[in-house]
């Protein structure tokens, strides 16, 4: 921070890059500065440039975030001290040299390294973009839960039906080889709901899923993608409680593209988005007394592609940057690897059609 004012580097300005510069412009009343970008993708730089330009914020881009051999760098320009989290990196040509369960232990070695490194440096904050948390209807929902209102969780089940995936940068998402799978690049957002609601970590994990419509008719260098479209997984909690993954991505015709539904003991509550609604009950109540509202957030001055929660997600990890160190990141390092795991599990479950522990996946 420099007069008060926090600066912001962006590694990597693709679609979601670009999202967080501009849900950073949007705090800009509240001190904060973009000042550096970074990313190996020309076109992507310049766009994240123009709009940069339209805000009046100059920018200094780099292809990577610290240029070798130069003291010009993105750690710099924000005046940051450089921390080298990735140990080791994995170079490979397309999807030629590395099988999905290559990939898979390449990510695992990495991530358990990153966690480790941040571990060595507590000066250092890290915050992990689990943005579902904020939205919100779902953060209602969990001020349903964690009020008691519905007793000891032992179900969730969350429906996604949407639209298909987007078309990204050099159409990276379209292969299991650069994703890990649909199910860990798309939906470890719903596992880590999932965990928080359950208040307990995952043991094993079973799933089905197969790609039945989009993307067939595709190809890139002569191959098909491999993603999957549609999927139901179920994880098991150490606690007793289950959850319940229903995704399907050719289902353009929903009313809502989330519905969430999480059974206690004692009660039941639920979220949709995009309509904002959430309700719950008791089973004492029963439907007579169920209670609805409009879940709205008065400090969210941008909405963007998520309902408002990068900007909420934004506006938590200021507060703890300007805390120094006395207030703790509200989605950590962990939280992030268990939800990824959650979902290689669910895609090594597909590929061996059994249940999948996760202590053979942690391994």
């Amino acid at each position: 921070m420099a007069d008060g004012v926090v600066k912001y580097g962006i590694v990597g300005v693709g679609m979601m890059g670009r999202e967080h510069l501009v849900n950073l412009h949007h705090l800009r009343s509240e001190g904060v500065a973009v000042v550096a970008i970074a990313d190996p993708h020309l076109p992507s730089q310049q766009e994240a440039g123009r709009i940069a330009h339209s805000f009046d914020w100059p920018l200094q881009p780099f292809e990577t975030p610290s240029c070798v051999g130069g003291e010009a760098s993105l750690y710099n320009c924000c005046r940051l001290q450089k921390v080298q989290l990735i140990v080791e990196l994995l170079i490979y040509d397309g999807c030629n040299e590395l099988d999905s369960s290559s990939l898979r232990s390449a990510l695992f070695i990495l991530m358990f390294q990153v966690v480790d490194a941040a571990r060595s440096r507590p000066d250092i904050l890290v915050q992990v973009g689990l943005e579902y948390r904020y939205m919100p209807p779902v953060a209602k929902l969990i001020e349903v839960i964690k009020g008691g209102n519905l007793g000891q969780i032992k179900m969730v089940a969350i429906r996604e039906h949407r639209f298909p995936f987007l078309v990204k940068v050099n159409n990276w998402n379209r292969f299991n080889c650069n994703t890990g799978g649909t199910l860990v690049e798309k939906c470890c957002h719903f596992f880590d709901l999932m965990r928080l609601f359950a208040g307990a970590d995952p043991v094993r994990v079973m799933a089905s899923g197969a790609i039945d419509v989009n993307h067939k008719d595709e190809t890139y260098d002569g191959k098909v993608p491999d993603i999957i479209d549609n999927a139901y997984v179920i994880v098991e909690f150490e606690n007793g409680s289950r959850g319940m993954l229903d995704l399907c991505m050719f289902a353009e015709g929903s009313k809502n593209e989330q519905e969430i539904s999480v059974v206690g003991d004692i009660g039941k509550g639920e979220a949709f988005v995009p309509e904002s609604i959430v309700r719950w009950g008791t089973r004492v109540e029963g439907r007579d007394g169920v209670k609805t509202l409009k879940a709205k957030d008065d400090r969210i001055k941008y909405d963007g592609l998520h309902h408002g929660s990068s900007y909420l997600e934004h506006l938590q990890f200021l507060s703890a940057v300007r805390a120094k160190g006395a207030q703790a990141p509200a989605v950590d390092l962990h939280d992030g690897l268990i939800s990824v795991a959650i979902g290689v599990a669910a895609q090594l479950s597909i590929e061996k059609g059994r249940f999948v522990t996760m202590e053979e996946v942690m391994k």
